[in-house]
């Protein structure tokens, strides 16, 4: 037996005994209720993090318990493997995506094993797996084939130097993130799935995601984003072009008699059309469709406009005419592509008509004072009462939501205007223009047109010959590749050479995880039987959408035949963890002669201070007058000072003989800020236990959690004292008279680490595992009571520490493994308190409170609370008009 706790031998040992006994192999079996657990899957970056520790953690504490119940637990692991990253490093070092993507899953691989996480390796894919984007590529034609699936032109943002489309989060002030170039606005033929019309379902379906955040609930009802306006056309005053009238969509009717202009988008017909009459306008288009395409972007942007010189009637006064105006911040993907400017009352359109010298004028002003419209609009919440100065409500008080419908009723009297519900919610473009990723199925053929790959010639695979040292997609100038015989009559034709959206590849892979080595994309037997997820864990950056994707993508699995109707909303439960910060460190320097200079630049020197970021390993961290300080570990071991002896560290501080470190609060861990700390460095140091219990116990798991090195001592110090209380159970007798109160708080343990588990507060289930090691270390009961104690003490910490929990038990004589040990239960008994606390109300209201057996009959409770000095006080000697003893609750006592 070992004389100390030693987490590089205990955890490899356990590892290979759970391997050997096949603990984490999934079984199907019917007769045995089913419960899946899922984390996001991980990108391939090459290293995992401590984020990554945290998050799998979280997953295998409910798997290993949820498996201790009695339940079929499906754990498994993936890899979220096409994207952007491989294909830039190909261009950047050379070589291949897919070897830079396979050879970092092996690394990752190797670095999550050692954290003893209960997954079922044999059911890992990547989704660059040919297996798994062929599979994807079959629902793809089935999704055509049901019409779920469609190309249109749409304006997308285009690099012209790297010749791709950018997501919008890869244009960067205007720039492709990569190449630095002016991003473009331009029009491609894209491939679309329909999923706005799922919108209301989607939407709807949200109230009944009750184990879901409500913040989550929240961002994907915004998201999807239904309103109910008005459209309407706006008559041309003289028809151009083949226009006779322009349709506009609104959501606040009621201020038409605030329109100022009507805006086009440059992508309108009308725009273009005039684009192609005027230089003049196909110059401003051109600037105008500079930038990215986002909301955020159009919005952010310099406003520019330009008078197209015609103009529109109003539809409430056709003597009143109102400019067109095209402008760089109205887009076609949102209503018509059309708006009318209210600048009274919308922030936009008051900086464009200030900009341009357009009319300000008020539709509404606030319930009491006055608002000078032309300095600042007026826009207040919907739901809030204004004082209607134009319009449909004449002087009348109303609130703005009571207005539209009045403004709606109205235009469908008169006949300008239809009341229309509309989504924010638009189709999904999964068109990418490059190389790493899913071949989208499909060829084109000039008899045919487009036609799709027949599935017995799936997959469509990538071909491995490709280079990265011209911009642009691969695919479109690779030799053969491109060059097939049509799938329906033969003839030469061309495969399309845009790849899918990564977020296709993730918005199934739940689904594929239920059977990953069928021959279709799902085995519906598997799917009836583990779908849903019942917990789904991830990061709250994906809550709008890969979650919205992966919900409309299980709604036309089902469609298709791939899922059963039960699993339309493929994640029951929801959790989004926090993140682990740190603390930033930084040292200042300047430069001398062309050299660094640690240290801030002298006094009155026109030298520049400067700052570079620092290691966590390479600075000495300790507390001193209640502030965190650090030093430079080179300096500290240069003077040859004990690292663990505070004093000296002090001393050394004041001496001003060091390099003064900056302390920065904790942040997310960053890369950049160097503010990171090494999972594999944590595990040889401390043991994975230690890592894994640390992340569960300082903080709730919702919120964010700072990584210290004090608090990982402090853990590893912990976990070796269980250990260490276990090694030491067969060295005193003890006494059977203290057994009942070992058990009883052993028991009480059971039911808060139940409790703490089952609600997602790991933290309070680790509090209680704390409180119970120290009454256990406290305790003087016989062995065989401290023994069992301590068995159940390996079992309740077995979900967070299972390595350690494996070594107490077997220590303890354990049968088998604790993973494979049912959960222990409570003995509601052995919960049962002796005494119960009776709050005593004096007409009304608490006044005190005793404590009384809890069997005490009725009668005797009245003598201890008429004998109360809160009570005698408040009767001064007379008796009570009732006492009324409600058992194990309440007394009442009426003067």
């Amino acid at each position: 037996m070992m004389s100390r706790y030693d987490p590089a031998v205990i955890e490899p040992k356990w590892q290979k005994a759970w391997d050997k006994a096949g603990c984490f192999t999934v079984r199907h079996d019917p007769n045995r209720p089913k419960y899946y657990v899922l984390e996001m899957f991980p990108y391939p970056s090459g290293r995992i993090h401590i984020g990554h520790v945290r998050n799998y953690t979280m997953g295998d504490v409910v798997a290993r318990y949820k498996s201790s119940c009695g339940f079929s637990v499906l754990h498994p692991m993936g890899w979220d493997a096409f994207g952007m990253p491989a294909e830039n490093a190909a261009m950047e070092r050379g070589g291949h995506p897919k070897d830079w993507t396979y050879g970092n899953i092996a690394v990752m691989r190797d670095q999550m094993k050692p954290l003893g996480l209960s997954i079922d390796w044999s059911r890992e894919f990547a989704t660059c797996d040919p297996d798994y984007y062929g599979q994807q590529q079959s629902m793809f034609i089935d999704f055509m084939e049901k019409g779920l699936v469609y190309r249109k032109n749409a304006v997308v943002n285009w690099d012209p130097v790297d010749m791709t489309v950018l997501a919008n989060e890869q244009v960067i002030d205007g720039k492709g993130w990569r190449s630095g170039a002016e991003v473009e606005r331009r029009e491609l033929t894209q491939w679309f799935f329909k999923i706005s019309d799922f919108a209301e379902d989607l939407l709807e379906a949200i109230d009944g995601l009750d184990k879901w955040p409500e913040k989550v609930r929240t961002m994907q009802r915004n998201w999807i984003g239904k309103s109910r306006g008005l459209q309407m056309g706006w008559d041309l005053t003289a028809p151009h072009g083949g226009f006779d009238r322009i349709e506009v969509y609104t959501t606040r009717p009621d201020t038409l008699m605030g329109a100022s202009f009507l805006g086009i988008s440059p992508d309108h017909p009308l725009a273009r059309a005039l684009e192609a009459e005027r230089p003049e306008v196909a110059a401003f288009c051109a600037e105008a469709r500079k930038g990215g395409t986002t909301e955020e972007a159009v919005e952010t942007a310099e406003k520019l406009g330009f008078d197209t010189g015609l103009t529109v009637k109003h539809p409430l006064d056709p003597t009143w005419e109102i400019p067109v105006w095209i402008a760089n911040f109205i887009l076609m993907d949102y209503g018509t592509g059309a708006i009318f400017g209210c600048p009274g009352h919308d922030q936009r359109d008051h900086d464009f008509c200030r900009k341009y010298g357009l009319p300000i004028v008020d539709t509404f002003l606030p319930m009491e004072g006055d608002w000078d419209i032309g300095a600042e609009p007026f826009v207040p919440l919907k739901s809030e009462g204004v004082r209607y100065t134009r319009g449909f409500a004449g002087d009348e008080v109303q609130t703005g939501d009571a207005a539209v419908d009045a403004a709606i009723a109205h235009a469908e009297a008169a006949g300008y205007g239809t009341g229309v519900t509309k989504f924010r919610l638009r189709d999904w473009g999964l068109s990418r223009q490059r190389y790493w990723g899913c071949p989208i199925p499909v060829v084109h053929c000039e008899a045919c047109g487009v036609v799709p790959e027949k599935k017995e010639n799936l997959p469509v695979e990538l071909p491995d010959d490709v280079s990265f040292d011209k911009p642009g997609n691969p695919l479109d100038r690779h030799p053969t590749w491109r060059e097939v015989a049509c799938p329906a009559c033969g003839k030469p034709a061309k495969r399309e050479t845009d790849t899918m959206d990564t977020f296709v590849d993730s918005s199934w892979y739940y689904a594929r995880f239920t059977a990953p080595h069928a021959k279709t994309p799902t085995d519906m037997d598997e799917a009836k039987y583990w779908m849903n997820v019942d917990q789904y864990i991830g990061g709250i950056e994906h809550a709008i959408l890969h979650l919205l994707y992966s919900r409309f993508f299980a709604r036309a699995m089902h469609i298709c035949g791939h899922l059963p109707a039960g699993a339309i909303e493929p994640f029951d439960a929801l959790f989004t963890q926090g993140m682990v910060t740190h603390e930033i460190y930084e040292v200042p320097y300047h430069i001398v002669d062309g050299r660094e200079v640690l240290g801030h630049s002298p006094i009155n020197s026109d030298i520049p201070t400067r700052y570079r970021y620092l290691y966590p390993e390479e600075v000495v961290v300790f507390t001193y007058d209640g502030a965190r300080h650090a030093l430079l570990r080179s300096e500290v071991d240069a003077a040859g000072i004990d690292k663990l002896n505070p004093d000296a560290l002090i001393n050394f501080k004041t001496s001003q003989k060091h390099t003064r470190v900056e302390v920065r609060p904790p942040t997310k861990m960053s890369k950049s800020k160097k503010n990171v700390v090494d999972p594999m460095d944590i595990i040889a140091r401390y043991g994975a236990d230690t890592a894994r219990w640390f992340v569960m116990s300082d903080s709730p798991p919702e919120r964010d959690v700072e990584w210290t090195a004090a608090g990982a001592d402090a853990t590893q110090k912990h976990l070796a004292r269980v250990w260490r209380l276990a090694s030491e159970i067969g060295e005193k007798p003890g006494a059977a008279a203290e057994d009942e109160a070992l058990l009883k708080a052993m028991h009480r343990a059971i039911a808060d680490v139940t409790q703490g588990i089952e609600g997602f507060a790991f933290n309070k289930a680790v509090a209680k595992l704390y409180e119970f090691t120290n009454t256990f270390a406290k305790s003087n009961a016989s062995q065989d009571a401290r023994r069992q104690a301590m068995r159940t003490l390996a079992q309740l910490m077995s979900p967070m520490v299972p390595h350690l929990a494996e070594d107490i038990w077997a220590m303890t004589g354990g049968e088998g493994l604790v993973a494979k040990a049912p959960w222990p239960r409570a003995d509601e008994a052995m919960l049962a308190e002796d005494n119960v606390t009776l709050p005593i109300q004096i007409n009304g209201k608490r006044r005190a409170e005793i404590s009384v057996p809890k069997d005490m009959p009725p009668a005797e409770v009245e003598k201890i609370v008429l004998a109360d000095e809160a009570v005698v006080k408040a009767l001064a000697g007379a008796a009570p008009k009732k006492l009324i003893v409600v058992p194990g609750r309440i007394v009442n006592v009426v003067i």
